[in-house]
């Protein structure tokens, strides 16, 4: 399945977001991609993340990875940088943007 998200990075901490995705730990991209993902990209726009994610199960994902305590740590730095952040919660399951046209 795919799965489009949108965050916020805060204005004066696009510098930093930038910085820490060029050295993201790979115990926690190894824990991403057990956990069913096989892609995931982020792009930015101003101060607007886009996320396209691709995986299995997009609910078990989030429930693999919400208490590895790597991700918690990595969450934990994302919220210094964030505005709005990516939702680890049984909610943030729900929280993909809707499809409103695909190229048939």
């Amino acid at each position: 399945m795919r799965v489009a998200l949108h965050t916020k990075v805060r204005p004066d901490r696009i510098g930093a977001y930038e910085a820490a995705h060029r050295d993201v730990p790979e115990e926690l991209t190894a824990a991403i991609r057990g956990a069913g993902a096989t892609s995931w990209t982020i792009w930015r726009s101003g101060t607007d993340l886009f996320h396209l994610l691709e995986c299995e199960d997009y609910a078990r994902l989030l429930a693999e990875l919400e208490q590895l305590p790597v991700n918690v740590a990595w969450q934990a730095r994302m919220a210094e940088l964030l505005d709005v952040v990516h939702d680890y919660s049984r909610d943030g399951a729900q929280a993909g943007l809707p499809v409103v046209w695909e190229l048939p």
